[in-house]
């Protein structure tokens, strides 16, 4: 028996179907972008959530992918945030 494969789009949440799958998708990309980021800046979240004055358990959900509790402008915000921060915390 074979199985039948399908070539996606560059949007999985339209293959499967989701409503306001450009959204899902943009906040997704959204929030891998603030993930790496903090990832070569090495911040914990703790360190992030201080900088940028969202409470750490924010920063759990966007480092998971959960970001439906975000609006899209929320998250561009945080990723201007990450990227022009340049405080240090002792």
């Amino acid at each position: 028996m074979k199985n039948k494969v399908e070539i996606g789009s560059d949007n999985v949440f339209k293959d499967l179907g989701y409503a306001n799958s450009e959204e899902r998708l943009a906040k997704s990309e959204l929030a891998r972008k603030i993930n790496g980021i903090l990832k070569k800046k090495k911040w914990t979240q703790g360190k992030a959530a201080k900088i940028m004055g969202i409470p750490q358990p924010k920063i759990s959900l966007i480092s998971k992918g959960v970001v439906s509790g975000f609006s899209l402008g929320r998250l561009i915000v945080i990723l201007e945030m990450v990227v022009v921060s340049q405080q240090k915390i002792f």
